[in-house]
């Protein structure tokens, strides 16, 4: 009976210390994420990820700094390296920091005339009575999309130093024709360009229209000039020409003995020089 018990406690107690080995891994603190295989790549990802959720990292990081393919950089627009106070397209003319061009008449090379086809009594054929004069000013002003700005633009001409071949024609147009002493100049104000590139290149031939207000002999009325120039860099040149009658100018034309008849047509012409000084 004793063996027996004996026995019976020591069969109990090797099931106890099964019992136990069993529970020892099961009541063990769990392996952490480091020490599982492969454990160290994944818990790398996590610490150099974003805590916030995808996208936010677009919102945060400097937009100059992203590298994503295909992506916008930046809203808003890159700092230029075009020095302050002009901006330049490649091969047009550079617009100043106030967003304008202005062009300036420049004597050397301007002149201004008229041509009226007369009929005289000592000549078989017509032939043109030309006046010419270099007495011409003004400037155009362009704003940064080629729009004239007509507060700005004028040109004028005096029309008292106008001279031809004929002395005796000159005192006869001056006293009568354009009565220089009431109206001594011709005033044009261009408040539209049709034609014209814009920006306006730095080299070769322009062709274009410029229209506005032109003011002689007290009345003003809307005319249309054909240009066409040349550019090179800030110069500018070329002709500029347009037509008219007498009577549109409340005008009339010349009667005098030597002068058999005259063209109800003026037809002016205008070789300018015009030079960037803005």
């Amino acid at each position: 009976m004793l063996r027996l018990s004996v026995t019976s406690l020591l069969f109990a107690l090797s099931l106890v210390a099964v019992a136990c080995g069993s529970l020892s891994p099961t009541t063990s603190a769990s392996p952490t994420a480091g020490d599982r295989p492969g454990s160290q790549q994944t818990s790398t990802a996590v610490s150099t990820s974003p805590a916030t959720a995808p996208g936010a990292t677009a919102a945060t990081t400097p937009a100059a700094t992203a590298t994503t393919p295909g992506s916008v950089i930046s809203p808003t627009p890159a700092a230029s390296s075009t020095p302050a106070g002009t901006v330049t397209q490649g091969g047009t003319q550079p617009i100043a920091t106030n967003g304008v061009l202005q062009y300036q008449i420049v004597p050397d090379g301007t002149e201004a005339r008229f041509r009226v086809r007369e009929q005289l009594a000592e000549r078989s054929f017509p032939s043109d009575a030309v006046g010419t004069t270099r007495a011409v000013s003004g400037k155009i002003v362009l704003d940064a999309n080629g729009k004239i700005l007509s507060d700005q633009s004028k040109f004028v001409v005096d029309l008292a130093t106008l001279q031809s071949d004929r002395p005796q024609r000159d005192r006869f147009i001056q006293r009568s024709t354009l009565q220089t002493a009431q109206y001594p100049t011709a005033e044009f104000i261009p408040t539209e360009i049709h034609g014209l590139p814009s920006p306006l290149p730095t080299s070769g031939k322009v062709a274009f229209q410029l229209v506005g207000e032109m003011a002689v002999h007290g009345v003003t009325r809307p005319v249309t000039w054909d240009v066409t120039g040349q550019v090179e860099g800030k110069d500018i040149t070329g002709q500029a020409t347009t037509s008219f009658t007498f009577e549109d100018f409340g005008m009339s034309r010349p009667r005098v003995a030597v002068v058999l008849s005259v063209e109800d047509n003026i037809r002016l012409e205008v070789d300018f020089h015009l030079v960037r000084s803005a």
